[in-house]
């Protein structure tokens, strides 16, 4: 976790005060179970509970130094707890293994985090089709390859990012759900020594799922395709910033992040204005993507269970959590902000001569029954004559003036298929089917 990449909110949930509270929770609630089965005495939940209540504090620095003895981070915490509480701490962990208490509680940050993510997707989804509806019918170049191709507007740009950010969170809320289970079913997932309804009462309290079948850990599918979402969002965030970067290119500028007052673009050139919020938003969803594999990598475990996943996730669920929370709140920024140039649009819609309209001519002269073959010929040549020329030549007027092509469309004909609104007849189905809901 890197300080310039976090959020508080989000950095809470991993810190270690919110962890072992989470496991007292969850070694509170096993023993009030416990207790109502008549296992152990009903007062031990009690103590805990009372205790809590009035000492809600973690001592970190002394767990920290229990542990460096025990060389056992739950036997730390029990041991911590059982010099606090007194005689009844020794009912807790009753038949429970240190996974009951690490996968659940991990379950329970993840869960925590992913509805921090969905309430940071909701704010990029408003922002993203507040601008969208802006710019709704703001003609500007499509490109495929980095070249031009047809005329688009600007909105569907941004429509296109709202429907893939909307099926981003489509994912996670799967991805939250398949993550959200509470495993309390002792050595090697058996119930051997806990009564299954424990698990269940945890599992209610902590607001997650019973595992069907644990094997003294949760399954770690259901960790990879939680990672393996967040990755995904990762990806979008660096399509959407690319884009940007691309759009504020000296030699395009039809967009560009915003540049505050204040702000500096480079140490030696004072004309600089960098699209660093972009670069560093395809630089943080690098390192999300990086959690990916090793969560793929934790999935084959020795066995019932070994540790070679607990190194991975002690590294992947804070870094991955955080870093995406902080990305998806930069990219919303962006977006709000996101300086927007209409002119400059146009003017790059016309600076190479009306070949974005080639595609309407070829179509209409197999339609005055010109062969395919001939018709692409015919605006072919006349297309690389503007092309060759850097857009100086016009494709209308070379037409006009191609005995071949008016044989087949007359003057007036040629120029109807040169209307730029032509292109967006369909934005309105388009904005109907993104924004539905």
């Amino acid at each position: 976790m890197v300080p310039r990449y976090s959020r508080p909110a989000m950095t809470a949930i991993w810190s270690p005060e919110t962890r072992f509270g989470i496991w007292f929770e969850i070694e509170a609630h096993a023993t009030e179970k416990l207790g109502e089965l008549g296992v152990v005495p009903e007062s031990a939940a009690k103590a805990l509970w009372d205790w809590w209540a009035t000492n809600p504090t973690i001592d970190v620095a002394a767990i920290d130094a229990i542990e460096a003895v025990t060389k056992h981070d739950v036997i730390a915490f029990l041991t911590w707890v059982a010099e606090n509480v007194g005689d009844e701490a020794r009912f807790m962990h009753q038949g429970m293994t240190s996974s009951d208490v690490l996968d659940t509680c991990l379950a329970v940050q993840l869960t925590r985090a992913a509805d921090i993510l969905l309430d940071d997707l909701d704010q990029l989804l408003a922002v993203l089709k507040r601008r969208a509806y802006e710019h709704k019918l703001t003609p500007t170049i499509g490109r495929s390859h980095g070249i031009h191709a047809e005329p688009v507007t600007f909105g569907l740009k941004l429509a296109e990012a709202y429907a893939e950010f909307s099926r981003c969170k489509t994912r996670l809320i799967a991805a939250r759900a398949d993550i959200a289970t509470c495993a309390i079913s002792g050595a090697v997932g058996t119930f051997a020594n806990i009564d299954p309804r424990v698990e269940q009462h945890v599992a209610d309290k902590l607001g997650l799922a019973v595992e069907p079948v644990s094997t003294q850990v949760i399954p770690r599918d259901r960790h990879a395709m939680f990672f393996a979402t967040l990755g995904v969002i990762a990806s979008s965030i660096e399509r959407l910033a690319v884009e940007v970067r691309h759009l504020q290119r000296t030699e395009v500028l039809e967009a560009e992040e915003y540049f505050s007052p204040g702000q500096k673009g480079s140490s030696a050139m004072p004309h600089k204005r960098n699209p660093v919020l972009t670069e560093n938003l395809t630089g943080l969803a690098r390192m999300v993507r990086a959690a990916v594999i090793p969560a793929m990598e934790n999935v084959a475990l020795w066995h019932e269970r070994d540790i070679s996943h607990s190194s991975v996730e002690r590294y992947i669920g804070p870094d991955a959590t955080i870093t995406l929370d902080f990305a998806l709140a930069r990219l919303t920024g962006v977006i709000d902000k996101l300086l927007v140039y209409p002119e400059r649009m146009q003017k790059n819609l016309d600076r190479m001569g009306g070949l974005v309209h080639s595609q309407r001519v070829l179509l209409a002269l197999t339609q005055a029954g010109v062969s395919r073959e001939d018709s692409y010929r015919l605006v072919q040549r006349n297309a690389m004559k503007v092309w060759e020329s850097d857009g100086e030549l016009s494709l209308l007027e070379l037409l006009k003036a191609d005995d071949e092509v008016t044989a087949a469309l007359s003057p007036q004909q040629i120029e109807e298929k040169f209307d730029l609104d032509y292109h967006f007849k369909a934005v309105d189905t388009i904005f109907e089917r993104v924004f539905a809901d």
